[in-house]
């Protein structure tokens, strides 16, 4: 990684965190405290299993939309507020741009997760609650790729779309995202040629992100996740299609005038 692109991540992650959004941290952990309060009122027998599960999905959310969110406005901001003239006009090439602003982003959320983990841990440990500590470490490393792959297609739908209209594919492509193999299914059962080539396209062209979901897993421990060779075989599938994202968008923004 080149000094250029370092310092572009650098500012990326300050900026965001003068921007404050890792104060939704807090509000993580003060969810956490209200549901570990009133679970056991609404769910007598269940509330431990009910616990772990609302943990991890309300870490993946709160995640996600800050990531898409910041991610979409990236590039975005900048051609609007026209800085981006400033920031062409320096000796750094618009590649270095794209990059920079993906690690920057991408060093925000592991942070982010790492601190949501470390907060989980702590209210399971302290409320006595049993669960596989390995397999939720293991889930939240791939929710970080997840996500990072999702801060690769807000960054390539935010270099030739508006902000808003770029959150919205965004959103689209991660909800997509984790069905594709669902939709391949649905293509099949229709027994239509038509749908089915539509679905199939899907599948190949969105990412498969349901590969990188290992929240469920995680709740019923390690021996319910995948093996290691398919677990290193999918963080492979998570950066490789990420660089060919940035390598689009990289392209379209290299082709842009200003």
């Amino acid at each position: 990684m080149t000094i250029k692109i370092f310092v572009l991540a650098k500012n990326v992650f300050q900026e965001v965190i003068r921007d404050r959004i890792l104060y939704i941290i807090g509000f993580y952990a003060l969810i956490l405290a209200v549901a570990f309060r009133a679970l056991p009122e609404f769910a007598a027998a269940t509330e431990d299993k009910i616990f772990l599960d609302f943990g991890m999905a309300a870490m993946n959310a709160i995640a996600l939309i800050v990531t898409i969110f910041v991610g979409t406005g990236l590039v975005n901001k900048e051609i609007e507020k026209r800085t981006i003239l400033v920031l062409i006009a320096k000796p750094v090439s618009r590649s270095e741009i794209i990059v920079g602003k993906y690690l920057g982003l991408s060093a925000v959320v592991a942070v982010m997760i790492a601190t949501m983990t470390a907060i989980y841990l702590l209210f399971l440990q302290f409320g006595n609650i049993t669960h596989p500590t390995v397999s939720i470490l293991i889930a939240a490393i791939f929710l970080f790729l997840q996500l990072s792959l999702i801060t690769a297609v807000a960054i390539a739908f935010g270099v030739f779309t508006a902000s808003l209209v770029a959150t919205i594919l965004t959103f689209a492509v991660y909800l997509m995202g984790n069905i594709t193999q669902d939709l391949v299914q649905l293509g099949r059962l229709s027994r239509n040629v038509g749908i089915e080539r539509l679905t199939q396209g899907l599948f190949l062209v969105l990412p498969d992100l349901s590969r990188l979901d290992l929240k469920n897993q995680a709740v019923y421990g390690l021996q319910a996740l995948p093996e290691t060779t398919a677990l290193i075989i999918n963080a492979g599938y998570s950066l490789l299609y990420s660089a060919m994202l940035l390598a689009i968008a990289i392209f379209v923004f290299s082709r842009r005038e200003f």
